[in-house]
C-alpha cells in the first residue's frame, strides 16, 4: 500500500520479531483441522507486507485469505465469511472504510482492525461507527491486532492531553474530515474546500503534522 501498510510500512522488524513465537505455535496450528481455524481476512495493496503479516498469523493457527483491494476482497466475501478481518484504511481505489458494511454483512459477529499510517479522528471515529472493533496507527505487530480483536469496550484510564493540536494539525484534521464527508473524493473535496484540486493533492501527499503543538 503506499506508505500506508509501513501492517503501512509494516515494520518488517517488528513483525519478525514476533517470529519466535510464531514458530512456536506452529505445531498447535498444524493440529488445527482447516475448518476449525478462526478465519481471518488480509487486506492490504502491499503484497510483499501482506505475505509476511499472512504467514505470522497462519502459524498462530488463522486460516487466512489476502486481498489486495476493497474489490477483491469483496470477491471473496461472496462465498467467504472471515471471523476476523485487517484492513488497510488507504489502498488504491476504494477506501478500506468502506468494506465495513460488506464485512458485516458476511458476519454480522466480524471482528474488524483498521490500520493506518496516517491516523486522523475523523477516520478513526468513522471506522468505530460504521462497525469496525478497532483501529490501531502503523506500524503495529501480530500481538497488538490480535488484542485489538478481543477488544469489546474502551479504556476510560486514557489520558486526555492538555495540549491543543498544532494549527497545521487542525488543518489536517479538518482536511480528513472533509474526505471522508465526500467519501475520499479529492475533486469533490477540493470544492467544498474552496481549494484547487492539485493544492489539496499537494496536501494529501505530505505527512500528517505533528499532533500537538507547544503550550505559551
Amino acid at each position: 500500500m503506499n506508505a500506508e501498510f509501513s501492517v503501512a510500512s509494516v515494520n518488517r522488524d517488528r513483525f519478525v520479531g514476533c517470529a519466535g513465537r510464531a514458530h512456536d505455535a506452529e505445531s498447535t496450528a498444524a493440529e488445527r483441522s482447516p475448518d476449525s481455524r478462526p478465519k481471518l481476512l488480509l487486506v492490504d495493496d502491499h503484497q510483499a507486507q501482506c505475505m509476511i503479516v499472512r504467514r505470522m498469523f497462519e502459524a498462530r493457527g488463522y486460516a487466512v485469505r489476502v486481498a489486495h483491494s476493497v474489490e477483491q476482497a469483496c470477491a471473496l466475501l461472496d462465498t467467504w465469511a472471515p471471523g476476523y478481518a485487517l484492513v488497510d484504511l488507504r489502498m488504491p481505489g476504494s477506501s478500506g472504510l468502506e468494506l465495513i458494511p460488506r464485512l458485516k454483512a458476511a458476519n454480522g459477529q466480524v471482528r474488524i482492525v483498521m490500520v493506518t499510517g496516517y491516523a486522523s479522528i475523523a477516520t478513526a471515529v468513522e471506522a468505530i461507527k460504521l462497525g469496525a472493533t478497532h483501529y490501531l496507527i502503523k506500524p503495529v505487530d501480530v500481538d497488538a491486532v490480535e488484542t485489538a480483536f478481543r477488544r469489546t469496550s474502551g479504556d476510560e484510564t486514557v489520558p486526555a492531553s492538555e495540549q491543543p493540536l498544532s494549527a497545521d494539525r487542525v488543518e489536517w484534521e479538518y482536511i480528513q474530515h472533509v474526505l471522508v464527508e465526500h467519501r475520499g473524493n479529492v475533486s469533490a473535496a477540493a470544492r467544498a474546500m474552496g481549494m484547487h484540486r492539485r493544492s489539496l493533492q499537494r496536501k494529501l501527499s505530505k505527512r500528517p503534522p505533528n499532533t500537538r503543538g507547544r503550550r505559551h
